[in-house]
């Protein structure tokens, strides 16, 4: 079952290697429901992967892996987030089995939704929502794509790109399940406190 609330996702820019588990313990304490693993360095990515899974795993929550479909497999991660470069849905699900969470970009197109839908997706993703730091080239997605997408859909939505406490009540208010943040928590000071405020956005909208 997919947790909805606060998605955060992690960046080797943004959190230095010693101070990764730290970092997102904090997001976890603040309230963050699910954890996406992000790092194209291999060497480092399995060592890393299995902490945070093992993290995840003490405080329930879902640990999902960006892209790498065979390291998702090899940790016993709880799924997968794909892009429309990276390995077919359908392909995922063989290899990680019915129980793997597999998430879709769909950026701002809800044809690509319902394709990963039937295909048997267990959440979408839209955005970028507002200018991003991490991906400020990233295709521009509306509210109102957000708007339609939770009228045709009825699996989980999650949204991303640029989103901070101040802007994030009308991504909920629009139909997002989830808000995916990268920038806004481990970019932060304090990203227990940072993690707190996306949180409280859920129980005052809800």
């Amino acid at each position: 079952m997919f947790k909805s609330g606060l998605y955060a996702i992690t960046d080797n820019k943004l959190i230095k290697a010693d101070r990764l588990i730290e970092s997102v313990e904090q997001a976890i304490i603040g309230g963050a429901k699910i954890i996406q693993y992000r790092n194209k360095n291999q060497k480092e990515g399995i060592e890393q992967a299995q902490a945070l899974c093992r993290l995840c795993q003490k405080y329930n929550r879902h640990f999902i892996i960006n892209d790498d479909i065979a390291l998702a497999q090899q940790i016993g991660a709880d799924g997968v987030h794909i892009g429309k470069n990276d390995a077919k849905l359908e392909a995922a699900r063989a290899i990680l089995g019915e129980q793997a969470i597999i998430g879709v970009s769909c950026y701002n197109q809800l044809s690509l939704a319902q394709e990963a839908v039937n295909a048997g997706a267990n959440y979408v993703a839209f955005g970028r929502f507002f200018s991003s730091h991490t991906k400020p080239q990233a295709v521009s997605c509306s509210i109102k794509v957000l708007q339609k997408a939770r009228q045709m859909l009825k699996c989980p939505i999650v949204a991303i790109g640029g989103i901070t406490p101040n802007n994030g009540a009308k991504l909920i208010a629009a139909g997002a399940d989830s808000l995916a943040v990268i920038q806004g928590l481990f970019g932060q000071a304090n990203i227990t406190a940072a993690a707190q405020a996306y949180t409280q956005l859920f129980k005052e909208n809800r």
